[in-house]
């Protein structure tokens, strides 16, 4: 007997009602006796010819009403798994074309580069010729770059390239040839193509090869200077949705932290006075200077909040306190926040699962869990961020 599909598991594989597991299958999809998937109402054709070789997404068949279906059930999951309900609002998906930043990889073999995402669990390179996420001008800069390392690239490199406001920042993690001729394609390829910087680190720390003028990024209305490969969200629609989501969770603040500030992506848009602390040195002197700069009312501070983060009585300075930790999560900072007397926590996360530990903590300590607002910025992939609020 044929079974269906009922749900995508955390990994990308359809999953019917008795536990079976298929690969690349969709909620509705008829899975036979001998593993067969036929498609069903909610599976696509994958649009990119790399799917799914290219390890750069992984849910390219899923409709868009399935693939939020998806990002739902991944956070609903985890909350259960720490017995937590919460209103979950329909998620807001990135279109296709917006992935502002990403990590690539490059390798030349015999003259010939190959250029783009590994495959899945592999350090094979899948050479890139069209890309569904990329934004056109990231996808347009990776046929000249490829030039440029047929000729300069010794082995291979790991290439971090980002949209900013004067182009695009490339670093290139491998070593290059050296010599006058290297030095000029460099410069050729870097004012013919829109390249805002070029940094080289072949392992003592980026160099800079190229940077006509100071990078930035606009947080916020405020132009942030643009350490290196910093960490930016993948695009600017979900930017713009978690920022939203933060705004109207701390209503019309006039103190408040951002804890896990980096450049200030939070700090930035919210009113009144703002505390901002931030582990990364580079990070959090680019936000500070990009404040003083903008003559914006921020306090910003290097203070690593897993080792020393804020005290209960330290968070019972602010109104509302924003939390935007990375994956690992908050727990050190949440175990001061749940014995707190916060009014209002704003918590972003690209990790459902720690988030749902964080959340139980914070609840367990008088907190309510009044909504979730799933985003999905990482288009067609397993990876799943909210923005969430909590309130005493």
């Amino acid at each position: 007997m044929s079974d269906v599909i009922v749900r995508v598991a955390a990994r990308g594989d359809g999953v019917t009602a008795d536990g079976r597991h298929a690969a690349f299958a969709a909620p509705g999809d008829t899975l036979t006796p001998d593993n067969v998937v036929i498609p069903g109402p909610h599976h696509q054709t994958p649009p990119c010819r790399h799917f799914p070789v290219c390890g750069g997404c992984q849910l390219q068949h899923l409709d868009d009403a399935s693939y939020a279906d998806f990002l739902t059930d991944r956070i609903s999951g985890a909350l259960a798994a720490q017995a937590l309900t919460a209103p979950l609002r329909p998620p807001l998906l990135s279109p296709e074309r917006t992935r502002r930043r990403a990590a690539l990889h490059a390798e030349v073999k015999g003259g010939a580069v190959r250029l783009g995402f590994s495959e899945p669990a592999s350090h094979a390179i899948v050479d890139v010729q069209e890309c569904w996420i990329l934004t056109p001008a990231l996808l347009a800069v990776l046929a000249p770059l490829r030039k440029l390392l047929a000729r300069a690239l010794k082995g291979r490199a790991r290439l971090h390239v980002t949209e900013v406001d004067q182009g695009i920042d490339l670093l290139i993690e491998g070593k290059l040839a050296e010599g006058l001729a290297i030095a000029e394609g460099i410069t050729t390829f870097c004012g013919a193509h829109g390249i805002a910087r070029l940094a080289v680190d072949d392992g003592i720390g980026p160099e800079t090869r190229w940077e006509p003028e100071p990078v930035t990024i606009t947080l916020g209305g405020v132009a942030v200077p643009f350490p290196t490969a910093s960490f930016l969200q993948a695009t600017r629609e979900g930017e713009a949705s978690l920022v939203a989501a933060v705004r109207e969770a701390v209503g019309a603040v006039r103190v408040s932290a951002d804890l896990f500030a980096g450049l200030g992506t939070l700090a930035l848009s919210l009113p009144g006075k703002v505390y901002a602390a931030e582990a990364g040195r580079d990070a959090i002197f680019a936000l500070k200077a990009g404040a003083a700069q903008a003559g914006r009312a921020v306090f910003a501070e290097h203070r690593d909040l897993f080792r020393r983060p804020l005290t209960s009585a330290e968070c019972d300075r602010f109104e509302a306190i924003v939390l935007d930790p990375p994956r690992a999560g908050a727990r050190e900072q949440v175990t001061q926040l749940a014995a707190s007397k916060v009014p209002v926590v704003a918590y972003v996360s690209c990790n459902p699962s720690s988030f749902a530990r964080d959340a139980e903590i914070l609840c367990k300590g008088g907190y309510t869990l009044d909504w979730v607002q799933p985003v999905g910025q990482f288009r067609w992939s397993t990876h799943a961020e909210l923005a969430a609020r909590f309130s005493r």
